[in-house]
């Protein structure tokens, strides 16, 4: 079976930082892409970053390119996000995805969420 369990939310000021991880279990994810979306009040779930699992190889969201890092330490089967420069509007929960060779909204795989609140 396989879990993603997301941990390292919480509540952080306008240029704070935080880092969210994501501990993957029950197979291998050789091949697969982990990634992170989020998801704001009313809005629909978007993406945010990901990395491939053997490759290394990121991709960032426009709205997180400089500010986020997304990193994986393979011995632990952890995902990382280390967020810098928070905003306000990057007050949403966050979700660890995971897929074989790119992750999107219909991944088969994801963490229940964490919340990430950043005030003002």
């Amino acid at each position: 079976q396989v879990r993603l369990v997301e941990s390292g939310g919480g509540l952080a000021q306008a240029g704070g930082s935080l880092r969210l991880s994501c501990a993957a279990s029950g197979r291998t994810f050789s091949g697969y892409a982990m990634g992170w979306f989020r998801q704001a009040p009313g809005k629909e779930r978007d993406f945010v970053a990901h990395i491939m699992w053997i490759s290394g190889n990121t991709y960032y969201a426009d709205s997180v390119k400089g500010r986020f890092t997304v990193s994986r330490d393979n011995a632990k089967n952890t995902v990382y996000l280390q967020m810098n420069s928070l905003k306000p509007e990057d007050t949403a929960v966050y979700y660890c995805a995971a897929g074989p060779f790119a992750v999107s909204n219909k991944s088969p795989y994801w963490g229940q969420g964490t919340q990430v609140t950043v005030s003002s």
